[in-house]
């Protein structure tokens, strides 16, 4: 307590089953009259845009959809987006899907209310100004994008990962309901509710944390933990789906509030040069960034693995906080991830080039309990492999 801090989130939050069934009222609370609706297309073909397209009919409104979004969606496409958006003279921007869609609907809105492109945007603050409205709709329990400042996208001509980072990209309204998430095939659900995991972990251990997100972050940590596997093994359960939302909300919020640390920074290159999703990509690397940033958070370690449920009566510091790295590589175990970087056909000469990458992540190092350097961004990679 012997800092000031903030805390900040999307503008309002709407949570519960049936919340999707509110979704035309809260446009017009917004003043939206002609909203475009961005749609990842996996999900789009899915029957999603017959859904939404039966929802607006219903409710008399219209709507425009772009439904172009994939995962890792390329810098480009928020401008074609924001062309869209422009042309139709859309007024408000939804986002329907996982991180992909939401970051893209995010970008989108900024860039039809400031103009510019989208390269223009990357970095911290280079937002000029605020954008049209925006309401989120999660479908999956992963990014927490629906109350994050960040929208991320693959830069193609530079190989690597690069975001917008503004308080502008603050959504006016999240608005989550875990019956969407109920038809998310298991392997989507593990590795987007282990990318949630990572994201509470990172931002409980930040040097940036504050009371406020270590709250959110280790009920984030509770919930995921105690839900993730009956969601993958059992995607039907209803009250496991809503727990696992709600534990990828809580991240969200400790993203947005503490920031993530060194996990991040390794993961946007095997995106960004690679292709491997966000979620996968955390979860190769979280126990190894795990076991390295031990010594430079033992007390909170100890704390997640207790969270976890982890007997940790009589044991050592530091063999308590060791449990939490174990617990971590179980949860992922029994959700059925077996990946490795070497699986995933990277091979060791690649490491080099991955690591001067990870090390131009700057933000998430700058955070992150231990400070680390080139060297030990090589041996992370080593025992992940």
């Amino acid at each position: 307590m012997n800092k000031i801090f903030s805390f900040t989130g999307a503008g309002r939050i709407v949570f519960g089953n049936g919340a999707f069934e509110q979704l035309a009222e809260e446009i017009k609370t917004l003043g939206g009259k002609r909203p475009l609706v961005v749609l990842d297309r996996g999900l789009s073909l899915a029957g999603m845009k017959e859904r939404v397209s039966a929802y607006f009919k219903k409710a008399g409104m219209k709507i425009v959809i772009f439904d172009k979004v994939e995962g890792e969606p390329p810098l480009e496409l928020a401008d074609e987006g924001a062309k869209v958006a422009a042309a139709k003279k859309c007024d408000l921007i939804i986002g329907i899907g996982g991180g992909s869609a939401m970051d893209v609907a995010k970008a989108v809105a900024v860039l039809t209310a400031n103009k510019g492109r989208a390269v223009e945007y990357l970095g911290l603050n280079n937002i000029p100004g605020p954008g049209l409205p925006t309401i989120m709709v999660p479908t999956t329990a992963g990014t927490g994008s629906e109350v994050t400042f960040t929208s991320v996208f693959i830069r193609k001509d530079l190989q690597k990962k690069e975001g917008m980072n503004s308080p502008y990209l603050y959504p006016s309204l999240a608005l989550l309901d875990p019956e969407l998430t109920l038809t998310i095939p298991p392997q989507i659900t593990a590795a987007t509710g282990i990318d949630a995991l990572c994201h509470a972990i990172e931002s409980y251990t930040s040097i940036a944390a504050s009371p406020m997100s270590e709250m959110v972050s280790l009920e984030a940590i509770e919930l995921i933990s105690s839900n993730l596997r009956a969601c993958v093994h059992n995607g039907a359960d209803l009250d496991a789906r809503e727990a696992m939302l709600l534990g990828s909300l809580y991240a969200g919020l400790g993203l947005a509030n503490a920031g993530v640390t060194a996990v991040h920074s390794l993961s946007y290159p095997l995106g960004g040069m690679f292709g491997i999703p966000h979620g996968l990509a955390n979860t190769l690397l979280l126990p190894a960034v795990m076991n390295f940033n031990l010594p430079g958070a033992l007390e909170k370690f100890a704390v997640i693995a207790e969270v976890m449920g982890v007997p940790t009566e009589g044991l050592t510091l530091n063999e308590a906080a060791g449990r939490a790295v174990g617990a971590v590589e179980d949860l992922i175990d029994d959700c059925g991830i077996y990946d490795s970087l070497e699986t995933l056909g990277i091979m060791e000469t690649d490491f080099p080039k991955l690591v001067d990458v990870a090390m131009t992540v700057a933000r998430p190092l700058a955070n992150n309990p231990r400070k680390i350097t080139a060297q030990d961004a090589l041996e992370i990679y080593n025992d992940a492999y």
